[in-house]
């Protein structure tokens, strides 16, 4: 191991990663770091082979995670997004490991997604980020309740569109859709239905008050200018512009961007809106205190023909098959 030390201060310089998110005998483009009293000192240089052995004896020594200096993480990002099937199938990885591993994996595709959102690879990644999503909520409701348990609840625009991607799949499996593709396109659709707001000043996204009529009207316009941006990129399936466009439409026709009831939104969009509401009620924000799960649904219960009911009975059973008698 070498004995050069990167002293704590400079943790800012750092991440931490999941051991489990390094593949044996994959060759790196990163240099892995290790934590030794207290400070961070280089373990592995890039480009040197990453054994069985080198695994083994990381575990003997209780060592869960390792480092990776900020200036690769979109080296390490593109690593784990190339091997995430594999980690997700992997049945060595703790299912836990596996949910924390896809979650962070897709916040930062976000991230990446906002900053240049008609970056048609940016779109291809998502594509193939909710293909995995979608395989491993398959996999049953431990999964679902793993990604739960490991869901940042604090907003902010990227974790907020990974949240309603996860809770839109898992509650269209909840309603008895199945289909990877149906499921895939919800996906796509719930990840990318805040696209828009890259449109939008941070001053708009992050203020501390209620916004004023301007700026309500400006943030209004996020669902169309979403729609406009991966129309520019041709990426997605036309289906999947649904949730961008209609989910903040609601079934008493006070929504917008088109006021539409209850019918003439697509089912797609009753997904997404409920989640997004109930995200939205549920994190803490700058302004707003979060509110805890049922609380929140039994106000969205009390909005009469807001929400599409069976859909909302069916995210209350998929939150807690106990929900219903709580509200």
């Amino acid at each position: 191991m070498s004995s050069t030390a990167i002293k704590n201060r400079a943790e800012g310089k750092f991440m931490p990663i999941h051991l489990d998110s390094i593949r044996v005998d994959s060759v790196l483009d990163f240099d892995l770091y290790l934590s030794v009293d207290r400070q961070l000192v280089l373990y592995r240089s890039a480009n040197l082979p990453f054994t069985e052995r080198t695994r083994e004896k990381l575990l003997e020594n209780h060592v869960e995670k390792l480092h990776v200096a900020f200036a690769s993480k979109q080296k390490y990002q593109r690593y784990i997004e190339k091997n995430l099937d594999k980690i997700l199938q992997d049945p060595k990885v703790e299912e836990i490991n596996k949910a924390g591993i896809l979650y962070d994996a897709s916040t930062n595709l976000v991230k990446d997604v906002l900053s240049n959102p008609t970056y048609g690879d940016n779109i291809q990644r998502s594509k193939d980020l909710v293909g995995n999503t979608v395989n491993y909520i398959l996999k049953g409701r431990d999964a679902f309740l793993n990604l739960l348990k490991i869901t940042s609840f604090d907003y902010y625009t990227f974790t907020h569109s990974v949240n309603a991607c996860t809770f839109s799949v898992a509650l269209a499996q909840q309603l008895g859709f199945n289909d990877e593709q149906f499921l895939h396109d919800l996906g796509i659709g719930a990840l990318l239905h805040d696209v828009g707001k890259s449109k939008i000043s941070d001053r708009i996204i992050n203020k501390r008050s209620a916004l004023t009529p301007i700026e309500f009207e400006i943030m209004k316009k996020h669902p169309q200018w979403g729609a406009e941006i991966l129309h520019e990129t041709d990426m997605i399936p036309e289906v999947s512009y649904y949730p961008v466009m209609q989910h903040h439409e609601r079934g008493d026709k006070r929504g917008y961007p088109e006021g539409l009831g209850l019918d003439d939104m697509h089912i797609y969009s009753k997904i997404v809106a409920v989640v997004d509401s109930f995200d939205a009620m549920t994190t803490e924000r700058v302004y707003q205190r979060a509110m805890d799960t049922y609380p929140a649904l039994r106000i969205m219960f009390s909005l009469k023909e807001a929400y599409d009911e069976e859909i909302l009975r069916a995210f209350v059973e998929l939150m807690g098959p106990s929900g219903l008698t709580e509200l």
